[in-house]
């Protein structure tokens, strides 16, 4: 059966549409857009689907606007970009290695973002916007040292996962030194942030990550096509006229900076970024990159996990890190498997 065709947009440019890859994320799109719905209408004052479209469409009374736009919709708008920026990030990192483990997650950014995250609450103890900026200086500090040690006349993708990996050693041995010289009330905050949280997300959080959504997608659509042919190699990419390492520090600075970011909204949300673009490759079963369906299904992931947690256990909801790090944890278990039957680990 026939997956791809040819779209002539209006300019009489010829652009190849794979068909199902399309369906998928149209798919991703209206789940992730209906959860948001039920997501704002959950809480300590449920307020029916039609009435959260009508008062975001204007028309609701003071009182539903006030909870709406105030309260509800901007931690929503935060889910939907920091799992948007994880699923790309992912995306990116896995298609630039080469290897399904090449995430944020295992390369040892989230761990970064949450060093400089702790030193600003144990050392300085720094507001929610100095954490905040801690975590993504933190974030991109750990992406520049690991390039600079995976550098070797070029970044190999398994040299990179494992300098990663060891970075990650690093940088978690010392998040517990910085736990252990605060006190018992830094402590407390820094535990609660580490699990990851959209509990009072609001506005000067949603801003930032637009911001950075309309600077950084330009760039990773300028260079998709380049990145489609890194994944067949460096020396073919070479002989196709890429410029292979120009390439790859780019998506790789773009990469680092939405996982740092998203870590600053949010905290360190756990297994979106390494979860996504695989689950987004299974369903369009399109041996590319797959950044759009990656990017929405990370969105998808976090507002619906963040569901099942106010749902679930209402008001004692579970961060939502902590609903993703045990999903995205069955799910690591179940590709290593699968990566050792199929040899490549």
């Amino acid at each position: 059966m026939k997956t791809t065709k040819a779209v002539r947009t209006p300019g009489g440019i010829s652009v190849r549409l794979d068909v199902r890859s399309a369906v998928v994320v149209a798919v991703f799109v209206v789940a992730a857009l209906v959860a948001s719905v039920v997501l704002i209408g959950t809480g300590d004052f449920p307020i029916p689907a039609m009435d959260v479209l009508r008062t975001l469409a204007g028309q609701g009374d003071p009182g539903q606007e006030f909870i709406i736009n105030d309260l509800r919709l901007p931690r929503v708008l935060v889910g939907l970009l920091v799992g948007g920026a994880l699923g790309l990030s992912g995306a990116l990192f896995q298609s630039i290695s080469r290897n399904p483990l090449g995430s944020p997650d295992v390369l040892g950014l989230g761990q970064g973002s949450t060093a400089g995250a702790l030193a600003m609450i144990v050392l300085v103890g720094g507001s929610a916007t100095q954490v905040a900026l801690g975590a993504l200086v933190g974030g991109l500090v750990t992406g520049f040292a690991i390039y600079l040690l995976a550098w070797k006349r070029g970044v190999h993708g398994y040299r990179l996962v494992l300098v990663g990996i060891g970075v990650s050693a690093f940088m978690t041995a010392i998040n517990g030194y910085l736990l252990t010289k605060a006190d018992f009330v830094d402590a407390a905050r820094a535990t609660v942030w580490m699990t990851g949280s959209l509990d009072g997300r609001d506005w000067t959080q949603v801003w930032p990550l637009l911001v950075l959504f309309l600077v950084v997608i330009p760039l990773v659509a300028v260079y998709a096509r380049p990145l489609r042919m890194l994944e067949m190699g460096d020396d073919a990419a070479g002989g196709l006229g890429i410029r292979v390492e120009r390439t790859r520090l780019l998506l790789l600075v773009a990469s680092v900076f939405l996982s740092a970011a998203a870590t600053a909204a949010a905290g360190p949300v756990s297994f979106v970024a390494l979860t996504a673009p695989q689950i987004a490759r299974r369903l369009t079963k399109s041996p590319g990159p797959n950044l759009i369906a990656a990017t929405w299904l990370g969105a998808t992931l976090l507002i619906v996990a963040d569901l099942a947690s106010q749902r679930a256990f209402g008001a004692d909801q579970l961060p939502v890190g902590v609903v993703t790090g045990v999903i995205g944890g069955v799910y690591l278990l179940w590709l290593l498997v699968t990566e050792r039957k199929a040899g490549r680990i």
